[in-house]
């Protein structure tokens, strides 16, 4: 039994069916769709890459700011000009709602969180050590464990449902994996509030997402390894009851860290979860095959992606080089 401290208000079932078309998750299913990763890019500056006829959509990066640049006043003009662009060309839109950011000067809540005593600060530093043989950087992430903070990003997820349920193909939240148990400036951080506070946020966005997928990007936790604390089985159970899709920022074949997380998770539950949708990054593309000692080819990410994982949809950044070749 998955371990919630949540308001009554999320005590909610969602035994809703999906009647966005939905993409079988099963054995004998077609090779992942491929889509294109545009981070907070305009779709507008991508449109060579949008138009090819082996491309079925967009995911576009908002981060909590740039969505509510001011406490109760939403900003989704970029959603609605991306929608306009997308929908008369065929293609499909999948929203990233961010509110976790890897690089010192990326601090993008509202500023009314950052500056009330009342959020705590609103966001906490962390580690990153995104890519292969890369140095681990820092940024920051939301402090979703404060109630009065998810409070807030909660609202802003019923208000982006309430407008674009059923329009936008799909939504999802960002990765689960934070570094931030040793920061002497989060007193109030556990490992437990922390994978608690997720749940209840994922299943406000499927509440206010009856209709359009949603998708959890779940990597790692903090202070888990291996499922330890449970906390991968809970989340994976909790996806599977609720009608949720999953996924991850990067596709990494073979890599014993992902091995020894989430991916031995998606080889079990592909068939028992609507969507898996995961991303080849620029990060992912450092990565080296440990069976040829080259970097991964689309062919390699492919297939592990389909026979391993399941996925049903990639999002591809537009830096791919098979992106760069004709359909």
């Amino acid at each position: 039994m998955i371990r919630i401290l949540i308001r009554a208000a999320t005590l909610f079932v969602f035994a809703i069916g999906l009647s966005y078309p939905a993409i079988a998750a099963n054995s004998d299913k077609a090779a992942p769709e491929n889509w294109i990763f545009l981070g907070g890019d305009n779709p507008a500056d991508h449109l060579d890459l949008i138009k090819r006829s082996d491309i079925a959509g967009v995911q576009v990066i908002h981060s909590w700011k740039s969505l509510e640049p001011e406490k109760d006043r939403y900003d989704f003009s970029r959603i609605d000009r991306d929608l306009a662009l997308l929908e008369p060309l065929g293609k499909k839109l999948f929203l990233q709602i961010q509110d976790r950011f890897f690089f010192p000067t990326h601090r993008h809540i509202p500023d009314y969180v950052l500056a009330d005593p009342i959020y705590s600060g609103g966001l906490v530093r962390q580690d990153d050590n995104a890519g292969e043989g890369k140095e681990k950087g820092s940024g920051w992430v939301t402090i979703q464990w404060d109630p009065d903070v998810r409070a807030r990003f909660q609202k802003l997820l019923m208000a982006l449902g309430k407008k674009y349920d059923g329009k936008v193909f799909g939504i999802n939240l960002p990765e689960t994996a934070i570094e931030v148990q040793d920061n002497p400036d989060n007193q109030d951080f556990t490992c437990d509030s922390y994978f608690d506070a997720e749940i209840e946020n994922l299943g406000i966005a499927k509440q206010a997402f009856p209709t359009s997928h949603v998708v959890q990007y779940v990597n790692f936790w903090p202070c888990e390894w291996n499922n330890d604390r449970k906390y991968m089985e809970r989340m994976f159970d909790f996806a599977k009851k609720n009608g949720i899709g999953l996924g991850g920022p990067d596709i990494v074949p073979y890599r014993r860290g992902q091995m020894k997380n989430s991916y031995p998770f998606f080889n079990k539950y592909q068939d028992d979860l609507p969507l898996i949708a995961m991303a080849v990054q620029g990060p992912t593309l450092t990565y080296t095959n440990p069976k040829t000692d080259k970097k991964f080819t689309r062919a390699e990410f492919q297939d592990y992606a389909a026979n391993y994982l399941g996925v049903d949809i990639i999002f591809w950044t537009a830096e791919s080089s098979w992106l760069k070749e004709k359909p």
